[in-house]
């Protein structure tokens, strides 16, 4: 009999899990570790054998007066004061993460942007660069040819279309890591977990889940950090980290939510997001939203210098997009309908502009 009602118990869970979560993720995806992360780096250096596309040095005299100091360095007499005209030199910027548990002699990328006048960076060679930490410590030494694709891409922005830019590019593998950071890791009796959004019920589902395999070990803090009991041993901690990672979550359903970029007029949508009755009146545009009461069916319609453009049934918010792309509503006025609609409270969804 307690084997029977062991194992309607477990199809209980199973059902309510299939009903109520619509997937499930590893807690890997839905968290980090606290102290485990990147840590900046950023350097400021020359790049050289550019085919004339340098700083012009009269408008950039930092780019002279770098030049300079390196070849007072390197043994190079220079006269005082000599304004050198040159094309194929130019000051960058140059930043790099530091990954978590770096070694000294590692590689890492390094991504190259121009401060100056220069062109192009296409062709240059970055020289020795130090790069250093927010504590002004150095870390990394960068220094190899510039990484820029010969491809030339457009994109297009509010009806402009802008090529790809060469004053910023890459050097793969390009620094190579001077010093280490020191790390608490293995040392605590602890660890934090944090999530990547904050959610109270994630983070008591996560708990629950680590404390089903690991007994008595996870505590949600706050919407944000779970508490991890555990001994102060390295080995001891990436074991069971390994396998708490590994942990699937089951995940309710999504909010419906909508993220506009109004700089490449991209607007991603997660689901169908639902819509009440509203009418919106944006300079010569109208938008008419009616719900109709058989079988809550939706009617809509679009109007544009008091011409209909665009009726149909079932409207969502992915139909009432198409339709005003369809007539070449701009990216800027489909987002201030959008917040309209939003602030009427006829759109039931988050609304996110980035």
């Amino acid at each position: 009999m307690s084997k029977i009602i062991s194992l309607l118990k477990f199809i209980t869970c199973i059902l309510i899990s299939t009903c109520f979560c619509a997937y499930a993720e590893k807690i890997r995806d839905l968290t980090s570790i606290q102290g485990v992360r990147d840590n900046q780096l950023i350097g400021y250096g020359l790049i050289v054998g550019l085919n004339g596309t340098g700083d012009q040095t009269a408008q950039t005299p930092f780019t002279n007066q770098s030049l300079y100091n390196m070849l007072t360095q390197l043994g190079v007499t220079m006269p005082l004061n000599n304004n050198m005209h040159l094309k194929n030199t130019a000051a960058v910027i140059v930043t790099a993460k530091l990954p978590p548990f770096s070694h000294s002699g590692e590689k890492i990328d390094v991504i190259v942007s121009s401060i100056g006048s220069a062109k192009s960076l296409k062709g240059g060679i970055l020289l020795m660069t130090p790069l250093k930490g927010a504590d002004n410590q150095i870390y990394a030494i960068a220094q190899g040819n510039i990484l820029i694709s010969d491809k030339i891409n457009f994109y297009k922005n509010n009806n402009f279309l802008f090529p790809n830019q060469e004053n910023s590019g890459r050097i793969n593998q390009g620094a190579t890591i001077e010093r280490e950071i020191k790390t608490n890791f293995g040392k605590r009796n602890t660890i934090n977990l944090q999530l990547n959004q904050e959610d109270f019920s994630i983070a008591q589902k996560i708990s629950d889940m680590i404390n089903l395999k690991y007994p008595d070990t996870a505590t949600p803090i706050n919407s944000k950090t779970i508490q991890l009991n555990t001994y102060p041993n390295n080995t001891v901690q990436v074991h069971m980290l390994s396998n708490i990672q590994n942990i699937d979550i089951p995940m309710p359903f999504q909010d419906a939510k909508i993220i506009v970029n109004p700089k490449t007029g991209s607007i991603v949508i997660n689901k169908e997001v639902k819509l009440g009755t509203c009418i919106i009146s944006h300079k010569n545009l109208s938008v008419i939203i009616n719900k109709l009461e058989n079988k809550n069916s939706m009617n809509s319609g679009f109007f544009k210098k008091n011409i209909i453009n665009n009726t149909f049934n079932n409207a969502n918010l992915n139909n009432i997009v198409q339709s005003l792309n369809a007539i070449g509503t701009e990216t800027n006025e489909l987002i201030s309908i959008l917040q309209s609609m939003k602030i009427a409270g006829c759109l039931h969804a988050k609304l996110e502009i980035v």
